[in-house]
């Protein structure tokens, strides 16, 4: 049976015409091709513009900047107040320099140099004897706690007096985050930030016994008549892709793995500091990571 409407008179059916295409014009397709390569262009510069999307880290704390200008190129947590470890060396070189004091004069290692706060080990036994010069290449280079301590102790005034001027130091340069306790770095007491870092990188940089001492691959001291062989703690030194002027490592656990360096990438001249980065090679790896992207991304002078 068929549905009642079946049988109802049919209505006239209305033939739509479909309404041709208007071709663009050669003008408008080159107005259009151009507006879609602004779009892509736009989003690639915010891409390069943007290196927390680039570029990952394992380091907690990130500063990077340019040398000349200040201007920041990365930024993560660049504010923060953390343990800096054997960082702080630089600032003990400082104060040495700044002294005027003795390089040549011969410092005999005591029990007062050997390290009560963590108990970490050194190949200088108490009772050698180096040239304040040989302690302080060995405080740089090879992060040496002894020859740290051993530096601040006989510096006029012992180690309080030696405080005293680190912070005094500080001060000068207008580092408002750091606190220095002791010469060494493995109290994590002494503290600071990356903003700060990056201008304890800075003010050393014009000493040239800083830069040499923390950027030579080796050295060779004799202690009791016995050679006594030590590398650089920064295997990038070692490296001919990096372009380094000044560095120096740090650690202990409230710290984890800190590089500070003053290098040239990219035909510019930058600071970079890691921060507690986690994992024994990680500072290393992230300092590639951001070598690589800022080759890649020509160094780009952004505030992030």
């Amino acid at each position: 049976m068929a549905e009642p409407n079946e049988n109802r008179p049919t209505k006239k059916r209305i033939r739509v015409m479909a309404t041709p295409q208007r071709k663009l014009h050669s003008l408008e397709g080159i107005v259009a091709a151009f507006a879609l390569f602004f779009v892509l262009a736009l989003t690639v510069g915010f891409a390069q513009a943007n290196p927390q999307k680039v570029v990952l880290l394992r380091s907690s704390s990130v500063l990077v900047q340019d040398a000349e200008t200040g201007e920041v190129v990365y930024n993560k947590n660049s504010d923060a107040v953390v343990p800096i470890a054997s960082i702080t060396k630089l600032m003990t070189a400082m104060v040495i320099l700044d002294r005027g004091l003795d390089l040549d004069q011969r410092i005999v290692l005591s029990r007062e140099d050997v390290d009560a706060i963590k108990g970490t080990r050194s190949r200088l036994q108490t009772g050698s004897v180096l040239t304040r010069n040989e302690l302080l290449l060995l405080a740089l280079m090879a992060s040496e706690n002894r020859a740290a301590a051993a530096l601040g102790r006989t510096y006029p005034g012992g180690v309080p007096a030696f405080v005293s001027a680190m912070n005094e130091k500080a001060n000068e340069l207008g580092m408002t985050d750091s606190h220095f306790v002791e010469p060494t770095g493995l109290s994590p007491a002494n503290v600071s930030s990356p903003r700060d870092l990056a201008t304890l990188v800075r003010a050393p940089h014009s000493y040239p016994a800083i830069r040499e001492y923390s950027t030579r691959d080796k050295a060779t001291v004799k202690a009791f008549n016995r050679p006594l062989h030590f590398r650089n703690t920064n295997g990038l030194v070692r490296n001919s892709h990096w372009e380094i002027e000044l560095s120096k490592t740090g650690y202990i656990s409230e710290a984890g793995r800190c590089l500070v360096m003053h290098v040239r990438v990219a035909s510019k001249d930058l600071i970079v500091v890691l921060l507690d980065s986690w994992g024994k090679q990680s500072r290393i790896g992230d300092a590639n990571r951001l070598r690589k992207w800022l080759e890649s991304a020509g160094t780009p002078s952004r505030r992030i």
